[in-house]
């Protein structure tokens, strides 16, 4: 019997675990960054030091989500012990599963062996998802558990797509919106390309087997207002701001921002091509069942998330649509198998152009979604020999005010136990730690540039870290 790459387990998981292990050993040091020092650590460690099976969360950091990731940290600490590399390490099944999980889905649209590892790479070139592969967060998880959904609905995989879609169910509300939009995905896929009737796709089985793997999430949707009587945020909560009606203007600067998130770190490339692409192949190639299909994949899925993101004024990060952009980009892979013409060159440019995105970094006033491409990777180590020249300066951490996501202790972002913590920044602070990955508002900026002078200053590829003194 020949095995080929396409239906040969072993080959992917061998490639899968190759590649896991390659992302593993370039991050394996990197502190927690962005929200996941609320969702890894900070939660994990409310769980790992009272009582693995209590998720409560204290209201003054519940951020309302399952604490999915910092339970499976907490119980993992538990087992090999509570350090970095080893929450590191914890993420290594979530990586390797997704990978193999891009494979199948590669597979199940392409047949040309030589081409499916090409299809592989161009994904793993998006620089949000490789970011979220270099992280300790909640995001991997849900790509791997997201994909192996999507290859069981594709695949007719019935007990595969369950397991994905149970944990979906409960690892954050973001999580819970790609259930939905895979119940809507399924729906339309059989409406529209399976040419089935909505009686025989809305029957009892269908319905009951969505509403199973639904549970675990609707038990802890409410358990939550059971016990504490709010989701998302309280009068206290110090999110409690973000969540409200947006002003037409608010809601226009919504619609730009998320237009940004798709276009944003390279994947301009992918949409200009797709856009193009669309006027110079022919009818019937681009309205086939394969082109249809990814197209309701890029949207279905997201679509309660964004209508949520775009309802509210709380901002929303490029991570949000992951599961959207790979989508995308494997599109605009099978479209460029499509072309006769020039098409290793526009590979090359297409696959370049995403590689390019982990050098975008903007002007300093200007946002950045720090922790959706590769550029952060400097400041991991220029934060730690800032915090190493504080020594010998002989200046204490404590007496040192900082931005989010450094205003935490050390422990929190090292997993060191540490617990000394940087003070969040005030105009009465004497010294400052900051970085160019800290997104600061104008007034911040003024007070820094007016008020205080540099005495160390950290550079590595436009990344740089700055202890400031008050003049």
């Amino acid at each position: 019997m020949v095995f080929t790459y396409q239906n040969n387990t072993f080959n992917k998981l061998l490639i899968s675990i190759a590649l896991g292990l390659l992302f593993f050993s370039l991050s394996y040091d990197f502190g927690m960054f962005w929200d996941n020092v609320l969702f890894a650590s900070k939660m994990g460690n409310e769980i790992y030091n009272n009582d693995l099976f209590d998720f409560t969360i204290p209201d003054r950091f519940d951020p309302g989500h399952p604490p999915f990731l910092g339970a499976y940290l907490a119980f993992f600490w538990k087992i090999f012990g509570r350090s970095l590399w080893i929450s590191h390490l914890a993420m290594l099944p979530f990586i390797i599963g997704s990978i193999y999980q891009f494979q199948r889905f590669i597979s199940y649209y392409i047949e040309n062996i030589i081409l499916i590892p090409l299809g592989l790479l161009l994904i793993l070139s998006d620089p949000t998802l490789s970011a979220s592969f270099v992280l300790v967060n909640p995001e991997t998880i849900i790509i791997f558990f997201f994909f192996l959904a999507v290859n069981g609905i594709l695949y007719q995989e019935k007990k595969w797509q369950f397991i994905g879609l149970l944990f979906l169910s409960i690892i954050t509300f973001r999580s819970m919106m790609l259930f939905a939009g895979l119940f809507l995905f399924e729906i339309l896929n059989n409406y529209i390309l399976n040419k089935k009737s909505i009686k025989k796709i809305l029957n009892i089985e269908f319905l009951s087997y969505y509403f199973i793997a639904a549970l675990p999430g609707i038990i802890f949707v409410l358990w939550r207002l059971t016990t504490k009587g709010w989701l998302q945020a309280h009068p206290e909560s110090p999110w409690k701001e973000l969540w409200h009606i947006p002003s037409m203007v608010r809601f226009i600067k919504n619609i730009a921002v998320l237009i940004h998130r798709y276009l944003d770190f390279g994947r301009v490339f992918i949409f200009i091509f797709l856009i193009f692409s669309t006027f110079y192949m022919s009818k019937k190639l681009i309205l086939n069942k394969s082109i249809k299909q990814l197209l309701l994949l890029g949207i279905c899925p997201t679509l309660f998330v964004t209508i949520i993101v775009l309802s509210s004024t709380n901002d929303f990060g490029h991570r949000y649509f992951i599961v959207s952009y790979i989508t995308f980009i494997l599109l605009a892979f099978l479209t460029l198998t499509k072309v006769e013409k020039f098409s290793k060159l526009l590979y090359v440019a297409l696959l370049l152009g995403l590689i390019s995105g982990n050098l975008w970094i903007y002007p300093e006033r200007i946002s950045q979604g720090w922790d959706a491409s590769l550029a952060h990777i400097p400041y991991h180590s220029l934060r730690k020999k800032a915090i190493d020249s504080l020594k010998v300066m002989n200046i204490d951490v404590s007496e040192i005010a900082s931005f989010f996501p450094n205003y935490n202790k050390i422990d929190e972002i090292d997993i060191n136990k540490n617990q000394k913590s940087f003070m969040k920044f005030s105009n009465n602070s004497n010294y400052v730690f900051y970085s160019n990955v800290y997104n600061l508002s104008d007034e911040d900026y003024q007070i820094l540039g007016n008020q205080y002078t540099s005495i160390l200053c950290l550079k590595k590829h436009r990344v740089f870290v700055s202890i400031l003194r008050k003049d």
